[in-house]
């Protein structure tokens, strides 16, 4: 039945209930009242300069140069081209002889049709790009929820990374550490460092699909899959730590892949009829505007996210992507 004007959907309402819910849990963890905020904190204080620190990984772009560019087609490295080209190539990013650190999501053992994981395609062609560019070695890593070797096989990026001459790394114990991330929930953890030992790019090739927590996972969500240890205990504030997150990881570049859309059942997926063609990838350096981008592919509001608002008010990036006019390109 179609409701009569000026009445309230009952859908809406409820969605509008869940985003109060949400931004007021945040704001009691932003304020530190709530028990959960200061358990993730730390454990136990740290001297101070003890902890590793992770540098940014930033470039700084020339006046006049959209800090994003969208591309649509159908085939990935052409797509990718298109919209670095807009940005002034990869070689504005990756110069020769860089180490480029590659992080797609590929923390599930689940085939690309179920779009739980970054486009094998999107992979390879971002490596490619990278190697074309002069990169002396191009690392693709991710610690993966799933058994890791299982994951990267079925994802099929491993064969997309090392065909192209990218290396995988299967994260191990000893490449982790605690470092220091100073955020309003997380003030350490263990993280995936020894890969960004040898880095000296950062690129983040998140996919975009809806989450049950966040509303989506897409490029700060995606720097959750550094993290060590018991990473789960995080959803009792999963917003203020997907925002930590974004301000601790300060990447060279940023690729969303839209080429297919898991708009429900996520993070996970579990039929390709939660899947739709996307057709589309956003590459930029502003995380913010690129996942509220992210947030209409699938169909949602990007105001009606919690951790955008967190990490926009953080100073990362805006929310409005269209005050960037960002170029959109069409390829063959």
């Amino acid at each position: 039945m179609t409701p009569r004007p000026g009445a309230t959907d009952p859908g809406q309402t409820e969605a509008r209930r869940d985003f109060l819910k949400r931004v007021a849990a945040a704001g009691a963890i932003l304020a530190g009242s709530g028990g959960a905020a200061l358990w993730l904190r730390g454990r136990r204080p740290a001297p101070a300069g003890a902890l590793a620190r992770l540098p940014s990984f930033a470039v700084d772009l020339p006046p006049g140069v959209p800090r994003m560019a969208i591309a649509r087609g159908t085939d990935a490295r052409a797509m990718l081209r298109a919209a670095l080209d807009a940005l002034g190539g990869m070689g504005r990013f990756v110069q020769r002889g860089d180490v480029v650190l590659l992080k797609p999501n590929v923390a599930f053992d689940r085939p690309p049709a179920l779009g739980a994981t970054t486009s094998p395609e999107v992979v390879g062609a971002a490596v490619a790009l990278c190697r074309e560019a002069g990169a002396a070695r191009v690392l693709v890593t991710d610690n993966p929820i799933s058994n890791p070797e299982g994951s990267f096989l079925k994802s099929r990026v491993r064969r997309a990374a090392e065909a192209s001459g990218g290396e995988v790394l299967l994260p191990r114990a000893r490449d982790f550490r605690e470092i220091a991330i100073d955020g309003t929930v997380l003030a350490r953890w263990e993280f995936l460092l020894e890969p960004f030992r040898t880095a000296t790019k950062v690129i983040g090739l998140p996919t975009a699909k809806d989450h049950n927590l966040s509303g989506a996972s897409l490029a700060l969500k995606n720097w959750y899959g550094f993290l060590g240890r018991g990473r789960n205990r995080f959803h009792q504030a999963i917003d203020a730590v997907i925002a930590d997150l974004g301000a601790l990881v300060a990447p060279t570049l940023v690729v969303l892949d839209g080429t297919r859309l898991l708009m429900r059942n996520g993070p996970t997926g579990g039929s390709p009829a939660d899947v739709k063609p996307g057709h589309t990838l956003a590459v930029g350096v502003d995380q913010v505007a690129l996942d509220a981008f992210g947030f209409e592919l699938l169909g949602k509001d990007p105001a009606a996210a919690p951790y955008l608002a967190l990490a926009e008010a953080r100073g990362l990036g805006t929310r409005d992507w269209r005050s960037l006019g960002p170029p959109d390109i069409r390829t063959g």
